[in-house]
């Protein structure tokens, strides 16, 4: 892989973050994904399209904080991302369980309501 162009690596990045923010855009149209949950996904592709014609940016931010490696900060910015994207679809679920639990008590309720008025009829 050494003996690839940085000019070659360059492109395929730029086109492969640009088909992953198309990608993104096709789900939101055709309502596979909701705008809500878009907007990180949106947010990180535009971050690959920068990075992937700003070469140098991922060092610049590196020195900038601090940090030996650019790909090391990238990782790190990636594991607290993901970290805190699970949180919130942890956040997500339980407040759909809770709203399922409470739905099927309702539904339990309201059963036991027609089945006694059958009875009377």
């Amino acid at each position: 892989m050494g003996n690839i162009e940085p000019i070659r690596i360059q492109i395929i990045s730029i086109i492969v973050s640009l088909g992953f923010l198309l990608s993104i855009g096709r789900l939101v149209a055709k309502g596979r994904l909701r705008a809500e949950y878009s907007v990180i996904w949106i947010i990180l592709s535009l971050i690959l399209v920068l990075f992937s014609f700003w070469r140098s940016g991922l060092e610049f931010f590196a020195k900038l904080l601090g940090v030996y490696y650019g790909i090391n900060l990238a990782f790190a910015v990636a594991i607290f991302a993901i970290f805190i994207y699970l949180l919130h679809l942890s956040i997500v679920a339980s407040k759909l369980y809770e709203q399922n639990k409470a739905l099927a008590q309702e539904m339990a309720l309201l059963k036991e309501k027609l089945n006694e008025r059958k009875k009377y009829e």
